[in-house]
This record gives C-alpha cells, sequence and structure tokens, in this order.
C-alpha cells in the first residue's frame, strides 16, 4: 500500500483520487494507434506537475484513463467540512497523459492537416488553455535546463519539416509552389505584424466577404529554420502581461500562417494558420479595476466565444458562420468555409489542484467546440459528465432591447452587431445575465471602434493644423512687406483662424463622445460579475 505524508494538508484527497484511479483501467494512447481522418479533431493535453505545484505540495487532479477518456477529480467540502471528490469525466478525440512527447501529439493533431493545403485547403491549428499549461511547450518545443527553448520539438517546427518534405514529392513538384509565412497578434481587438515591428494592420472585408489584412508581410521561407527564425522574431515582440492567475500572461492570440502560392502569379494555393490563443484565465478575468484589463478580458471572451461557434458551424454544412464577431474569426474566416478546411484544437490542462477550476473551464469549452458531433460514428465528440450543460439547443429568448438576430445576412446594417447578438442567443444563461454581458460586449466593441476612428481623426487633425499654420506663415511674411494690404491680411488671417476654431471644435465633441463610451463601458461592467465561463 501506498505510504501518504499526513503533514501534507492534501494527502486525504491524494489517498481518495489513488483509491479511484485504481478501480478503473486505464488504456493511453500510442504510436501505434489509428490516426483518425476529420474535418474538425478536438484533442486535450496534461502537462506534468511543475515546480512550483510541487513546493506547494499540490495533488493532481487529471486523469488520463483512456486514449479518448480524460478525469477530473474535483475536490470538495461538505458544509460539516468532510472532504470529498467530485468525478468529471470528457471525452475528446484523442487525450495525452503528462508523459507524450510532442512528436506523438504532432502525429494525431496537426500532423493529418498538413497535406489539406497542398490540396487547395485552409488548416488550421488552435493551442487553447489556462496560461502555463503548456501551449508554448507544445507550439514551440521544450525548454532546456537553461530556459532556453529548442524549438525543433515543437508543433511549429515539425509542421515546417513537413511542409518542405511533401513540397519536393514529384505530385507537388510539378505544381510549383513556394512558401511564405506571416506571423501577427490580435490584442484588444486590433492586429499587429508581428514581423514588421508590430506595425498596425487594416482587416478589411469586401463585398464576396472575402478578408484582407492589409499591409501584413510575408517572409519567403526556404527551410525550417527560416521559420523559425521568423518565429522567434514575433515571439519577442508578442504582447503579454500579469493577470489574476498568472504573473505572464499571454495577452493577445498570435497567429503563424504559412503559406502556399503559385511561383508565377503569387496565387494563394493552401494556407496552414498556427494559433497560440491567449491564456483562457485571462478572458474571465474582471477581477481588476484597471479598464485596459477589463476590456482585454472583454476581447479575449469575445473572440474565443466566437471562435467556438464559427468551429461548430464548420461541422454543420449550411449553418450560419458568425464570423463578425471577432477580430479574431474574421481574419480566420476561410479557415471555416469550404469542403477543404479543416480544424483542430489542443486543450492543454495543468494538473495541480489549484488549477481545477481553470481546467475545468477549458475542457467544457473544448467540449462544446464539438459537442454536435458526440453521436457520429467516428472519433467521438466530447461529454463532460459533469459539465455545464450545453450551450446548442434552443436559441437563448433575449429582452426586446437585445432581441435577436436582426437578419444575420443584413437586416440592422451592422453586421458585426447581428453576429454578436447571435453568439450570445447561444449562450446558456439567464436572458438578464446574457443581455448584460452583451451589452459590454457590445460597448466595448463601441470603445475600440471609437479609439480608432479618433486616433484617425487625430492623424488628420495635426496635418490639417500644419497645412493651416503653412498658410500662416506665409501670411506673416506678407503682412512684414512694405505693400501690404492690411484688410487682405487681417481677411485671410480671421479665417484661418476661424477654420481651426471650426476643426478645434469637431475634434473636441469626437473626444468627448469617446469618453462618454467609457463611462458607459464602466457602467456596464458594473453589470456583470464574470463574464461567460471559457
Amino acid at each position: 500500500m501506498e505510504d501518504f505524508d499526513p503533514t501534507n494538508p492534501n494527502w486525504e484527497f491524494h489517498k481518495m483520487i489513488k483509491d479511484y484511479i485504481s478501480s478503473i483501467d486505464i488504456r493511453q494512447l500510442s504510436i501505434a494507434d489509428l490516426v483518425l481522418e476529420q474535418r474538425i479533431s478536438v484533442c486535450v493535453r496534461k502537462r506534468p506537475l511543475n515546480r512550483k505545484e510541487l513546493g506547494r505540495r499540490e495533488v493532481d487532479v487529471l486523469t488520463v484513463a483512456d486514449k479518448d477518456r480524460l478525469l477530473v477529480h474535483e475536490p470538495k467540502l461538505k458544509v460539516d467540512l468532510t472532504k470529498y471528490l467530485e468525478n468529471h469525466q470528457f471525452r475528446f478525440d484523442y487525450a495525452f497523459d503528462e508523459k507524450s512527447s510532442n512528436q506523438l501529439v504532432y502525429r494525431f493533431t496537426a500532423q493529418p492537416l498538413v497535406h489539406t493545403i497542398f490540396e487547395r485547403g485552409m488548416a488550421t491549428c488552435f493551442a487553447y488553455g489556462q496560461t502555463g499549461s503548456g501551449k508554448t511547450h507544445t507550439m514551440g518545443g521544450h525548454f532546456t535546463s537553461t530556459k532556453e527553448q529548442d524549438a525543433t520539438d515543437g508543433i511549429y517546427a515539425m509542421a515546417a519539416s513537413d511542409v518542405f518534405r511533401l513540397l519536393e514529392e514529384p505530385k507537388n513538384r510539378s505544381k510549383d509552389l513556394v512558401v511564405s509565412a506571416s506571423f501577427f497578434e490580435i490584442y484588444g481587438g486590433k492586429v499587429f505584424d508581428l514581423l514588421n515591428d508590430k506595425a498596425k494592420l487594416r482587416v478589411l472585408e469586401d463585398g464576396k466577404q472575402q478578408v484582407r489584412v492589409v499591409g501584413l508581410s510575408e517572409e519567403s521561407v526556404t527551410s525550417v529554420q527560416d521559420v523559425l527564425q521568423c518565429i522567434q522574431c514575433g515571439n519577442q515582440i508578442r504582447t503579454s502581461g500579469t493577470t489574476s492567475a498568472n504573473q505572464n500572461s499571454s495577452r493577445s492570440h498570435a497567429v503563424f500562417q504559412i503559406l502556399l502560392r503559385k511561383r508565377t502569379n503569387r496565387k494563394l494555393h493552401g494556407k496552414f494558420s498556427l494559433i497560440d490563443l491567449a491564456g483562457n484565465e485571462r478572458g474571465a478575468d474582471t477581477s481588476s479595476a484597471d479598464r485596459q484589463t477589463r476590456m482585454e478580458g472583454a476581447e479575449i471572451n469575445k473572440s474565443l466565444l466566437a471562435l467556438k461557434e464559427c468551429i461548430r458551424a464548420l461541422g454543420r454544412k449550411g449553418a450560419y458562420l458568425p464570423f463578425r464577431a471577432s477580430k479574431l474569426t474574421q481574419v480566420l474566416r476561410d479557415s471555416f468555409v469550404g469542403d477543404r478546411s479543416r480544424t483542430c484544437m489542443i486543450a492543454m490542462v495543468s494538473p495541480g489542484q489549484g488549477s481545477c477550476e481553470h481546467s475545468l473551464n477549458t475542457l467544457r469549452y473544448a467540449d462544446r467546440v464539438k459537442e454536435l458531433e458526440a453521436g457520429a460514428g467516428g472519433g467521438g465528440g466530447g461529454g463532460g459528465a459533469a459539465a455545464a450543460p450545453p450551450s446548442g439547443g434552443q436559441a437563448l429568448q433575449l429582452p426586446p432591447v437585445f432581441s435577436s438576430h436582426a437578419s444575420a445576412h443584413g437586416g440592422s446594417g451592422n453586421l458585426e452587431q447581428d453576429d454578436l447578438r447571435m453568439l450570445h442567443e447561444s449562450l446558456g444563461q439567464e436572458a438578464a445575465a446574457a443581455a448584460d454581458v452583451l451589452n459590454f460586449h457590445e460597448v466595448v466593441s463601441h470603445v475600440v471602434e471609437a479609439q480608432e476612428q479618433l486616433v484617425e481623426d487625430h492623424r488628420s487633425f495635426l496635418q490639417g493644423n500644419r497645412d493651416l499654420w503653412s498658410r500662416a506663415e506665409v501670411l506673416l511674411k506678407q503682412a512684414d512687406s512694405p505693400d501690404c494690404n492690411v484688410e487682405e491680411y487681417a481677411r485671410s488671417l480671421d479665417e484661418i483662424l476661424q477654420r481651426q476654431e471650426e476643426e478645434c471644435a469637431a475634434m473636441r465633441e469626437k473626444v468627448l463622445s469617446l469618453r462618454k463610451l467609457l463611462k458607459d463601458e464602466e457602467a456596464a461592467s458594473q453589470h456583470i460579475r464574470h463574464l461567460p465561463v471559457l
């Protein structure tokens, strides 16, 4: 019998978990297992307990019980302080335990997607989870004892290696393709180029619903080393910061793309998007009174809600795609449409009991991404036994002021707001709570839009003032000449000052409008205790 240290305050929970595990059969994933061909794949990866968790003597509350099943042993206390476990079960396409290598994870997640881009398709792989759950390790490679990252065994490098390998196959060589890479981040509803000193980018949609990221730089790459150099360059300037859950949380979604183009006309042939999503604890972080942190959380929360619905729509033929509800889903629109689009999500979870709530939120989110395929033949879809109620089913009826999707195909004149409202109809919350969250998300969207417009107007205002002052300087030189027409001088100067006064008044009106929106955001935030759990 295993000895349990009674000086550890968590020893009773530890014993309960060990007793529970001993009563079940465990069969974990191996390299010999069959890789399923699926349009949407949702997987989960558990990391080992880290040094901090071991130092706090935390108990491992996660068990990978099967190749597609993970258990969460949630420590609980009754009213009389009796300790007990609530055991949650989640089923996904694949479940990786703490001993799984990056190579094993890659084999069952991103590798099956690589050939898609050679067949004129769009492949997308998302890394999702709490900061510190292993996203960077999985996507970028493991860290050595000197805290340097060995990028050669990360999904980025392995995917790039397979792209260059397949490029040399005879059937692909005849297609005359070249490889390039782009890397950008989405932070606070804005897009920044990570390969061009974080230059701010514009996202435009044409009449055919084609979305373009204007000005995004694209680097030609001819080797895995070139790809890793791009990633290293971008990661050094990616936005990060502190949350209530982590001291160095990813505050942005980082999108790295490998593109195949025709050599002759540069026409896009296929694209593989690898996305390291912002820490999901950031999306529910409303504990800070700081407006920037609060708005960051709202934007991340909104984008993750939109992402879930867009992936679900990918699995339902003819389903409406609410891609305009967030900047993330807008720039990734082509990943969710067409018969050749394939997506994989890897949900990362931390095993320590201190992260139990975050891990449950991650698993519930991942479960909902694919629950619509739960009854399908292959792979299984998820179904946490003790998880929160599904978000599917009947649409939530919002109060009249927020009433349903005013014709998703164009009714209100503001397609982004239509998509956002449709998104909130899918939330499994009571109407009043959902309406408050929708109101908050809408106000934050208005603030972001108004701020961007004000910055553009500010830039135009300064240029206009430079032109006015240039005219005033010319006028001053004319006034110094002996034959100056005093009446013309006074009239012209008055005209310049009047024009400046009008422009200052118009500019101040726009500033006051933004300040009012900021007050609205403050008021709206008071009506929500927390954003929808992700």
